[in-house]
């Protein structure tokens, strides 16, 4: 399960219109469908049934406590590194105090009902595709690096069940609580 923000559909649309003539090339890429995009904000392997019901009342008092901000997608980057990619992503701009903070704090609620958070410091990205080994990307961030979207603004953030499809070649994505900012 994860923790993640979702942009709007239509700036994930406007976001897959930029990259479809890249999608179209051959490479090594595997590019990430759309309807899993997200920001994630906490990542955790595992959530206990015990678990459960103490995360979503610690996410739902800390959502009650938080306004929206306004973020926007631009620009690009690799994991690890350009020349070693194993993973392209979109970066993210605009009102990025409030997002690490809802990051953190989110990542605290998880930890505070017993669930092991996975993932070293929180870098906000989208990620729009995977390589199966390392590969040399300059040439694809030249480009993607040159993205600017749209600003929407954060209303909230998701709890979501990622769960392999049959036999693991597809990842489903689930939505099983959102968390509305500032509805206290």
């Amino acid at each position: 399960m994860f923790l993640a923000l979702t942009p709007p559909t239509d700036v994930l649309e406007q976001l897959a219109d930029y990259l479809q003539p890249r999608r179209d090339a051959d490479g090594p890429l595997r590019w990430s469908r759309v309807e899993q995009w997200h920001i994630t904000l906490a990542f955790m392997a595992t959530v206990p049934d015990r678990a459960s019901d103490e995360l979503d009342e610690l996410l739902t008092e800390l959502a009650a406590d938080r306004s929206g901000f306004e973020l926007a997608l631009a620009g690009a980057g690799a994991f690890p590194d350009p020349v070693r990619a194993k993973a392209l992503w979109i970066g993210v701009t605009g009102e990025l105090d409030p997002l690490h903070r809802l990051a953190a704090t989110t990542r605290a609620a998880a930890v505070r009902a017993g669930i092991e958070v996975a993932g070293g410091r929180f870098r906000p990205h989208l990620t729009v595709a995977r390589a199966n080994r390392p590969v040399e990307a300059t040439r694809w961030l030249r480009v993607l690096e040159l993205y600017q979207g749209r600003t929407w603004a954060v209303d909230g953030f998701a709890l979501i069940r990622s769960q392999l499809g049959g036999g693991g070649s597809r990842t489903a994505h689930q939505e099983r609580a959102y968390y509305r900012l500032g509805t206290e």
